[in-house]
């Protein structure tokens, strides 16, 4: 019944964003010492809920996630990996999981509110 309502669609899509994001933080701060190296980063979420199907926006299918590079400037040895730009990427990202969780609690709240419970 209450599947098909956008704002849990959108709050799970989010959640989930932010999650394939702090994967591609945590593998460039793996690949920090790896020559020729270059940073990625996921594409904004805006763009990504624009590609989603409807079966991914419900969580039954993989989001569309586009890798992307993340443009920092490279060293010497041709690695891209900046540590203090990927704790911000990492931070981004844990404070859009957050979010995502307040809206899905708020949204949770609400119905509960408006059924009685």
């Amino acid at each position: 019944m209450f599947q098909g309502l956008e704002i849990f669609q959108l709050a799970g899509g989010l959640a989930r964003h932010s999650a394939a994001r702090q994967a591609v933080v945590a593998q460039n701060i793996a690949n920090a010492d790896t020559p020729g190296y270059r940073a990625r980063d996921v594409a904004g979420f805006g763009e990504t809920w624009r590609n989603m199907t409807a079966e991914a926006r419900e969580g039954r299918a993989e989001m569309p996630m586009r890798v992307v590079d993340a443009g920092t400037p490279a060293s010497p040895n041709g690695n891209s990996v900046s540590l203090e730009f990927e704790m911000l990427r990492g931070i981004e990202a844990q404070r859009s999981h957050d979010r995502a969780i307040r809206i899905y609690g708020s949204a949770l709240s609400i119905l509960r509110t408006s059924i009685g419970r």
